[in-house]
């Protein structure tokens, strides 16, 4: 358990803003008291593969954080020097491994619990190939290897049809489609492979079809943002986002654990509100003191999912919209660092 001590996250602890890097990560990577008694109820340990992508730092963070006396485990191929490092300075384990390796993801410890966070999503250009190998091939030897184990694979909305936002949204009972581009068709893939091989060999499991993460450093908020800042057009044709702060996730992420099922089934992990883009960037020109400008009308579809299931067995996120538009309108007006990497959410062709 954690010790009285320990921060949690609540509606109590939003702060104004974010002074640096540092105390963005130390926020985002709060547990909260559903998360710590959850993990607490879970046997056995907790490793994280594909560890060393935007949000597996900061789950990583939270999960020891939550369960200090759980062995949390990080795996990745760790490219970017310091990661290791960084892991391991807040208590967490890791171990390089290139997931494709079939000898080496043997020679893995077997855990428990596995969190899947490993895929190739969308600056796969001239590397197809390496795109289907990393969200299907690697799927199948982790699931075939770890089938002992439980497994929360990260998914994404993107395998969904859009959907007239007005009409509630795309549930879990909408079947994951064909869509334009090879991203969403390879991310059906990875799904359909865990559950094969959940259903082969009774490994109980979740597939988190997840919205849009906001962080200060990339997202939808931060790129209608520096939009409305920089005088830029804001298409309007996809009127209407999910979004989540990533902290909220990477909670449900950990707590889907111990709501698994066999086989391996769906579940959406995102917000409760059909969030208007011109209303964001509206506020933002309010927040910065400028005209926003738009270029169209929205229309009448978006790729926009119902998350009432995951509200429903693990709560409403706990930051709303209102506090991440300040956050997002105070980080990107004082200039402090961004990952440079587009969520593409305005796309509307499914080729990215």
């Amino acid at each position: 358990m954690t010790s009285p001590t320990t921060p949690l996250l609540t509606r109590d602890s939003l702060p104004e803003a974010f002074r640096d890097v540092e105390h963005l990560e130390d926020f985002m990577s709060l547990p909260t008291a559903e998360t710590v008694a959850d993990l607490a109820a879970l046997d056995g340990d907790i490793m994280i593969l594909g560890v060393a992508g935007k949000m597996g730092f900061s789950l990583a963070r939270m999960t020891k954080r939550a369960a200090p006396d759980k062995r949390v485990i990080g795996v990745s191929r760790f490219s970017e020097a310091g990661g290791e490092e960084r892991l391991r300075s807040h208590g967490v384990e890791t171990i390089v491994c290139d997931l494709l390796d079939r000898e080496a993801v043997a020679a893995l410890p077997r855990i428990r619990n596995i969190i899947y966070m490993a895929g190739l999503k969308f600056d796969y250009r001239g590397r197809e190939d390496f795109l289907w190998a990393m969200n299907t091939l690697a799927p199948a030897i982790v699931a075939d290897t770890f089938r002992d184990s439980r497994i929360v694979a990260l998914s994404t909305i993107h395998v969904y049809p859009w959907s007239d936002p007005r009409r509630g949204g795309v549930t879990e009972a909408t079947p994951p489609v064909a869509r334009p581009g090879e991203y969403a068709n390879s991310v059906v893939g990875r799904e359909r492979t865990f559950q094969y091989f959940s259903g082969l060999h009774g490994t109980p499991g979740r597939l988190v079809r997840f919205v849009y993460a906001i962080d200060m450093r990339y997202g939808v908020l931060q790129e209608i943002a520096n939009w409305v800042r920089n005088g830029s057009v804001i298409p309007l044709a996809t009127g209407n986002v999910n979004i989540q702060w990533q902290g909220d996730a990477i909670n449900h992420f950990a707590r889907l654990l111990r709501h698994v099922e066999t086989p391996a089934t769906p579940i959406n992990i995102g917000g409760p509100e059909c969030i208007s883009v011109r209303h964001v960037a509206t506020r933002f020109g309010e927040l910065f003191g400028v005209e926003p400008v738009f270029d169209g009308s929205e229309s009448d579809n978006a790729l926009f999912v119902n998350c009432d299931a995951a509200a429903d067995l693990l709560g409403n996120p706990v930051v709303t919209l209102e506090p991440m538009l300040r956050w997002v309108a105070e980080w990107v007006g004082s200039g402090k660092p961004a990952y440079g990497k587009p969520s593409k959410f305005e796309v509307r062709n499914g080729i990215f």
